[in-house]
């Protein structure tokens, strides 16, 4: 596909981290099991569960509140069936994960190479697509974008946002972050998404 990958990409020049294993998409499987792209270079099931959460962050509509587990960690989110991120949900997203909103070219070249609902809204599939655009031209990229959303070289959610040392302030920190910025994103509809109380395993 013709999309310039320095558009997903930070601004900033970012040092080069020493891995044991040179293989695109599958470093540190000998010490973490983890790897981004299966045998066939495909999105692994590791990575995809990870996608599914950042996605989810940012969707339309906005995941169920999670549950703590009973050590107090936060569940991973899941998108709801036919989510998609509409344009302030892409903004936020990208801010996140590169410090500032795409450009409108690299929009245009999103609704036109990736999947999209008709109304021009990234869904979960195009946001794969990128994924696995970019795991595979450098991997080393999508593992920062991981980071940033609080993901280790194993593919574990260890940190959030705000700091908290205590697990359940941690995860209530977590879930207000979480719901503050469905609550901004949505105020323009005047939508007010539905929370399920959370609950304990």
């Amino acid at each position: 596909m013709n999309i310039d990958l320095n558009d997903f990409r930070l601004n900033s020049p970012r040092p080069e981290t020493p891995e044991p294993d040179s293989r695109q998409g599958r470093r540190n499987i000998a010490d973490t099991g983890a790897q981004l792209l299966d045998d066939d270079g495909a999105i692994s099931e590791q990575l995809e569960v990870c996608l599914k959460h950042i996605f989810a962050r940012y969707c339309t509509p906005p995941p169920p509140r999670p549950s703590p587990t009973p050590a107090g960690q936060i569940s991973l989110l899941v998108p709801p069936e036919g989510a998609y991120l509409d344009a302030e949900g892409l903004d936020a997203w990208a801010r996140d994960t590169n410090g500032q909103p795409f450009d409108d070219a690299t929009k245009e070249e999103l609704l036109e190479f990736m999947d999209v609902t008709d109304d021009g809204g990234l869904t979960f599939k195009g946001f794969v697509q990128i994924y696995q655009l970019q795991t595979e031209n450098d991997e080393e990229e999508t593992w920062s974008d991981l980071s940033k959303h609080g993901f280790d070289r194993s593919l574990k959610l260890v940190t959030t946002r705000r700091e908290a040392t205590d697990a359940e302030q941690q995860y209530e920190a977590w879930v207000g972050s979480t719901e503050k910025l469905h609550e901004h994103h949505l105020g323009s509809s005047g939508a007010r998404p539905t929370t399920p109380t959370a609950g304990s395993s």
